[in-house]
C-alpha cells in the first residue's frame, strides 16, 4: 500500500479547510514537510528553507507553525499520510527525511537535530523498505535534485549534524553537554577527552555537539513543544539564557577534512563556517573561546618544522603571545587550553601519522586526567566498516610492528568484501567496478612514491609493473573530486573519510622480515619528507623502529576506511605472502 502524500499551501485558510477533510487530520500520527517554494531551476544557487516534523495532530502543528516568526516564510506543506503509521515510525520517517534533505544539498534545513538518534521498534525493517516508495514519491514531486546513492556518498549527508547517533554516540553527548551545562553554571573550566577507533564516529559527535548547543541557544518557546526527543532536557530558558554569547568553535587539523565540514556548516541554520578553523586560526584568535572543540586531537602539532616557513614563525609568534615567551615545549595542544575555558577532545592515539603530530605520551596524560575528572567517554558501535567492530582490531594486530609468534586469528567478517590481490591492475579493475556499482569506491597508497605530478601533470607517479599511477591532483575534498576514481589518495586525503570501497597499495615502504617474522619499514621508500625528518627544535630524533610506527599506523588508517569492502595489494613479496595466510586472496 503507498502512502498518500497531500499538498497545500501553508496558509491559514489552507490549513482550515483541510481541517474539515478527515478526523485523522487532527488525531492520527503524520509526517509532513514545509518549505519556502522556490524554484531551483530558475535560482540554482539559492538553498531552499525546509523543515520536516512529525505530529499526532497535524492541523494543531501547522497552527503552531503559522504563528511562529522564524517560518513565516515558508509557503507549502506536503503532509504523509499512512493508516499504518504510529509515533515510532513517524519519528524514524522524519529522521530519515531530514538526514536525506540536509545531504541533498539543495536545502537549508531549518531542524534541530535533537531527536535524531538511531532506535529501534516493532517491524521497523519493513517501515524502512516502505521509506524508499515515500522517498520516490517526493523525488516525481522535485523535492529531491539528487539520486538516494548520490546522497548517501555525499560528504554533506556522512558529515551532516542530522546524522542518526547510536546508543554510546547518544550516551556520550547527553553526558558531556550536561557537565558542560552545569560547568558553565558554576563558572568553573572542564577538559573532556572522547576516544574512539576509526568508524566509531568522532568527526559526527563534534559536529552533532556544535548544532546542538546552538540550537538549545537559539531555541524558542514556539518551536517543537510536542517533541518527544531523547535531548529535551536541555531545551530550558536557563540553559538558552546560559548559553547566550558562548563563543563556540571547531578545531580540525587536516586541510581536507576541515573544508568539507566547512561546506556542511553553509548549509546549515545556526553554524557557520567560520567556526571550523585551524589550530593556527584559533591560537591567534582575538579573545577567548568558552567552548574549542578539537576533532582528530592526536593530529595536533608538537613545535616542529611546519610545512613552511610562514607556519614556523607563526608558531613561535603565537606560543610568545599565549605563554609570553617562545617555550618550544608548548604545542598546539596547550594554545588550545590556554585560548578557552571548556575544551571537547575526540581522537584516537592510534591514528598519529607523523613525527609532528602530538606524542603518544601527552596523549596518554590528556586521556588520565579525563579520567580522573569523570569526564572521559569512549565511542564503541562500528559506524562505518559492515565488518563489525573486530576488524579495526584485527587490522591493527596484522599491522603490529613487534615480532609475531603466531599470526592474529581471523575473524568471521561475514558477508564483509575483504580481501587481498596477487596483481595490482586487477585490484584497480574490481575498485572500478565497485564504484560502477555503488560509487565511492577509490584506490590509495601508503607515501612510497614521490608526488611527481605535482609539478609535472604529464609524470606518473606510482609505477607497479605496467601500472601506471598518478598520485591525487588536490589535496581538497579529493574523494569527491572530478578525477579521483583514476587517481590514488594518500593519508593526508582520507583520513577522517568514509568509502564504500577502498583498494589499498601497500608499496615498498613496509616491508615483511621471514626469519624475524616481523615487518619492517624501507626508510629509502618512504617519500614523505615531514613524516620522517628528526625534530632539531626539541631535540629528537627518529630511528627506523619510529618511523615503522608511523608507517603501520597510516596503513591501518588507509585499512579501516571500507564501509563494504576493502582490497589489499602488498609490493613487497614477502609481505604479500605473510598477508596471504591472513586476509582471503581475491579469486
Amino acid at each position: 500500500m503507498e502512502s498518500e502524500i497531500v499538498r497545500l499551501d501553508f496558509s491559514r485558510a489552507a490549513v482550515a479547510a483541510w481541517a474539515f477533510d478527515n478526523e485523522r487530520h487532527s488525531a492520527w500520527p503524520v509526517v509532513y514537510l514545509l518549505d519556502d517554494g522556490r524554484d531551483t531551476a530558475r535560482r540554482p544557487n539559492k538553498l531552499i528553507d525546509i523543515y520536516v516534523g512529525e505530529s499526532l495532530n497535524a492541523v494543531g502543528r501547522m497552527r503552531q507553525h503559522l504563528d511562529t516568526p522564524a517560518k513565516q516564510h515558508l509557503k507549502s506543506i506536503r503532509v504523509i499520510l499512512d493508516g499504518t503509521f504510529n509515533k515510532s515510525v513517524c519519528l524514524d520517517l522524519e529522521s530519515y527525511l531530514i538526514r536525506m534533505l540536509a545531504g541533498d544539498g539543495a536545502y537549508r534545513v531549518l531542524n534541530r537535530n535533537d531527536g535524531i538518534i538511531e532506535s529501534n521498534y516493532y517491524q521497523r525493517d519493513i517501515y524502512r523498505e516502505r521509506f524508499r516508495g515515500i522517498w520516490d514519491q517526493l523525488a516525481r514531486d522535485g523535492v529531491f535534485t539528487r539520486s538516494i546513492p548520490e546522497i548517501e556518498n555525499s560528504d554533506l549527508f556522512k558529515l551532516s549534524p542530522f546524522k542518526a547517533l547510536t546508543e554510546d554516540q547518544a550516551n556520550s553527548v547527553e553526558d558531556v553537554v550536561k557537565g558542560l551545562t552545569t560547568n558553565v553554571a558554576r563558572g568553573v573550566g572542564s577538559t573532556t577527552v572522547i576516544q574512539g577507533d576509526p568508524g566509531t564516529g568522532k568527526t559526527v559527535v563534534a559536529i552533532y555537539m556544535m548544532k546542538l548547543l546552538i540550537d538549545i541557544k537559539t531555541s524558542t518557546s514556539l518551536e517543537d513543544l510536542d517533541r518527544d526527543s531523547r535531548f529535551a532536557e536541555f531545551f530550558t530558558e536557563d540553559n538558552r539564557t546560559l548559553l547566550q554569547g558562548l563563543r563556540i568553535g571547531l578545531v580540525v587539523p587536516q586541510q581536507s577534512l576541515r573544508d568539507s565540514i566547512k561546506k556542511v556548516f553553509r548549509k546549515t541554520p545556526g553554524l557557520d563556517p567560520s567556526m571550523v578553523m585551524t589550530p593556527f586560526d584559533a591560537g591567534q584568535a582575538d579573545g577567548q573561546f568558552d567552548l574549542l572543540v578539537v576533532d582528530e586531537t592526536h593530529r595536533l602539532n608538537q613545535r616542529a618544522n611546519q610545512p613552511s616557513g610562514v607556519l614556523n614563525a607563526k608558531f613561535a609568534a603565537i606560543t610568545r603571545a599565549l605563554f609570553g615567551t617562545d617555550d618550544t615545549s608548548k604545542t598546539q595542544l596547550d594554545w588550545i587550553r590556554t585560548k578557552s575555558r571548556h575544551q571537547i577532545f575526540l581522537l584516537d592515539a592510534a591514528q598519529s601519522v607523523r613525527p609532528a603530530d602530538l606524542p603518544a605520551e601527552l596523549l596518554s596524560t590528556l586521556v588520565a586526567e579525563s579520567r580522573a575528572a569523570e569526564r572521559y567517554f569512549q565511542l564503541q558501535t562500528q559506524m562505518r566498516i559492515q565488518a563489525g567492530s573486530d576488524f579495526v582490531s584485527y587490522i591493527r594486530g596484522i599491522l603490529d610492528p613487534l615480532p609475531h609468534a603466531e599470526p592474529p586469528a581471523r575473524p568471521d567478517f561475514g558477508a564483509y568484501d575483504f580481501h587481498a590481490f596477487d596483481d595490482v591492475a586487477a585490484m584497480r579493475a574490481a575498485i572500478f567496478r565497485r564504484n560502477a556499482e555503488v560509487g565511492l569506491a577509490r584506490m590509495v597508497a601508503g607515501y612510497a612514491w614521490a608526488w611527481k605530478s605535482k609539478r609535472d601533470a604529464a609524470a606518473f607517479d606510482i609505477e607497479i609493473g605496467a601500472t601506471r599511477l598518478r598520485w591525487n591532483s588536490t589535496a581538497t575534498d579529493w574523494i569527491a573530486s572530478a578525477n579521483s576514481l583514476e587517481e590514488v589518495g594518500s593519508i593526508h586525503t582520507v583520513q577522517g573519510y568514509d568509502l564504500n570501497y577502498v583498494g589499498v597499495i601497500v608499496g615498498p615502504d613496509l616491508r615483511y622480515n621471514r626469519e624475524q617474522r616481523r615487518l619492517w619499514v624501507s626508510r629509502g621508500s618512504y617519500f614523505d619528507k615531514k613524516g620522517k625528518e628528526n625534530n632539531p627544535v626539541l631535540g629528537r630524533s627518529y630511528d627506523d623502529e619510529d618511523l615503522l610506527r608511523f608507517v603501520t599506523q597510516i596503513y591501518a588508517v588507509l585499512m579501516t576506511r571500507g564501509i563494504r569492502g576493502t582490497y589489499v595489494y602488498a609490493c613487497d613479496p614477502a609481505l604479500r605472502e605473510y598477508l596471504r595466510d591472513l586476509i582471503p586472496p581475491s579469486s
